[in-house]
């Protein structure tokens, strides 16, 4: 950036050094949800209802509005005018997520799990389920939720590696109202500039099916996707099955230091058949297992537009296998909030999950190499003492080819939170990732748009890379125009790679950088839920990097 953005930095300091302080305090339980409904005293308790046997009587749905106009803050004309123009959601829209209905047996279990499905719902805030009545052996439900904003006509600008994305979108993830998400946009990247449009139905008509259909017209090339799924919509969903095909043709470019290297177009197609079948949760485990068919292939072309062209295309690659896989779910989750979000509430996942998969590819299923195909995955999360907890994460992927492995991928992660004060959080995270021969269309990067802040976008390559990131995060009470939740954050980030990728060796050695930045969560729509400004210094010594970089992001954490 140059010197004329200083106002911007001394207002910017101004506002963290000084108004933050001020009206730093931790969020109380009922700040983080607009929805506060009580459970009734004279109603038994959860345990007590289903040692009774208890039996779901009536089952209520109440969806509120995105301003509270008994809340003498939020009567005023615009939002009054906000809500008469907004849509609210049809109440069978709500019904259809439910998973539990009139005359089944009451188990709690089943009303928190369906307020974490309705909390990730793009146009619902919050969700309340809560037991109101008990009577002759029956309890009645009333289930509420709280409407975001969801049709978004506009324009969004972003910055990041010291490049600028941008986005003229037309979309409503709540299509009147009945949950259906409709996108007709143009957006410009680093990579493409693309007019896109898409649907995509989560219940058709009212049942478990769910349904998306996508175009794009590219500046290189294009995309086609159609999907149809029942997936495994719960922790006791008996089945789930998936029919997917995509189509794209792309420009893939290869960067070294931040400078695109050469390019070449990659017409890719992949169709899906595949099922799964589970017990359901039995001793607080979900088992399931999924078997199906894949199909994918890579045809490398010569870009038809490029100033570097590549002087050797990949070799063309089809892959085509059957496969059977496994996932193994612990049903631990907690209600949590001002984590990774602002003001809002978060289901966040103390459990262990173990998957894995195996497949093998050959050319009696139409492909061009026989290969075994293998991935895995384990996450587990740890509450430790004195408001701290920690989550790890591995996984992998690679097939084997003539006895040895291809396309090796490994990941490994760990994210630690200490709540040190009540309005203070300090997050850490140490992520690694390895590879070996992996495919020439791919790349290993880091750089400014994952995770190294301070430095231009996919700046390092190799075969491997290590990110260190720690972040002070500050939480407020802060909220102008009951519109946007106000927090702030100093994070540092460290971070290489090391080996020589596909394209030679970019390894400037490691990469630091400190910097502050202004987190906004956003409260009343469902278009990102933080909005993201943050300045970066870059602390290395490397030639050609700006004293600074500015970064404008929407993201959907902290």
């Amino acid at each position: 950036m140059r010197l004329s953005d200083g106002g911007c930095l001394i207002a910017f300091t101004v506002l963290t050094g000084a108004i933050l302080p001020a009206f730093a305090a931790k969020l109380t339980d009922k700040q983080h949800t607009r929805i506060a409904e009580p459970r009734p005293a004279d109603v038994p308790s959860d345990a007590a209802l289903e040692a009774a046997g208890a039996i779901i009587g009536t089952v209520e749905i109440a969806t509120r509005n995105i301003f509270d106009e008994g809340d003498a803050r939020e009567s005023n004309g615009l939002f009054r005018l906000a809500n008469d123009l907004h849509i609210r959601t049809k109440h069978a829209t709500i019904q259809a997520q439910l998973l539990f209905a009139s005359g089944d047996k009451y188990l709690a279990r089943k009303l928190a799990e369906t307020e974490r499905v309705l909390r990730l719902l793009p146009y619902v805030y919050d969700a309340r389920i809560v037991p109101v009545h008990y009577a002759d052996g029956k309890v009645d439900i009333k289930v509420i939720t709280n409407d975001v904003w969801t049709l978004s006509p506009g324009i969004s600008v972003s910055r990041s590696g010291g490049t600028n994305d941008s986005k003229f979108n037309l979309q409503d993830t709540n299509f009147l109202g009945w949950g259906k998400t409709l996108q007709i946009s143009r957006g410009s990247t680093v990579d493409r500039t693309s007019n896109t449009v898409g649907w995509t139905d989560p219940n058709v008509l009212g049942s478990r099916w769910t349904s998306a259909a996508t175009y794009s017209d590219s500046s290189d090339g294009s995309q086609r996707a159609v999907l149809v799924a029942h997936p495994f919509y719960s922790l006791d969903a008996p089945w789930s099955t998936k029919i997917s095909a995509i189509s794209f043709d792309r420009t893939i470019s290869r960067y070294d230091l931040g400078e695109i290297v050469d390019q070449f177009s990659d017409s890719e197609r992949s169709y899906e058949l595949s099922g799964g079948i589970s017990s359901g949760l039995v001793d607080g485990w979900t088992k399931r297992w999924t078997f199906g068919m894949r199909y994918d292939r890579n045809l490398f072309l010569p870009a038809p537009i490029t100033t570097v062209p590549a002087k050797i295309l990949p070799p063309d690659r089809t892959l085509s296998y059957p496969f059977t896989g496994f996932d193994i779910l612990q049903d631990a989750y907690k209600k949590i909030g001002d984590e990774n979000q602002i003001g809002r509430a978060e289901d966040l996942y103390f459990g262990t999950e173990v998957s894995g998969e195996i497949g093998y590819s050959s050319d009696a299923f139409g492909a061009d190499r026989d290969a075994v195909m293998l991935s895995a995955k384990a996450l587990h999360g740890f509450e430790l003492p004195s408001q701290q907890q920690l989550f790890l994460a591995g996984d992998f992927a690679s097939r084997i080819e003539q006895g040895h492995p291809r396309n090796l991928i490994a990941d490994a992660a760990a994210k630690y939170y200490w709540r040190w004060r009540e309005n203070y959080l300090l997050y850490a995270a140490l992520s690694g990732t390895t590879t070996y021969k992996l495919d020439p269309e791919m790349q290993l990067l880091l750089g400014g748009d994952n995770g190294l802040r301070g430095y231009p976008l996919r700046f390092e390559s190799g075969t491997s890379r290590a990110l260190f990131t720690v972040e002070q995060r500050f939480f407020t009470d802060w909220y102008p125009f009951r519109l946007v939740r106000v927090g702030g954050a100093v994070f540092a980030d460290v971070g290489r790679t090391w080996g020589t990728g596909v394209i030679g060796n970019s390894d400037p050695g490691l990469l630091k950088d400190v910097g502050f930045g202004l987190r906004l969560g956003n409260t009343r729509s469902g278009l990102g839920n933080v909005l993201h400004v943050d300045f970066a210094f870059p602390l290395s010594d490397v030639a050609g990097i700006q004293r600074f970089q500015f970064l404008v992001q929407t993201m959907q954490s902290f």
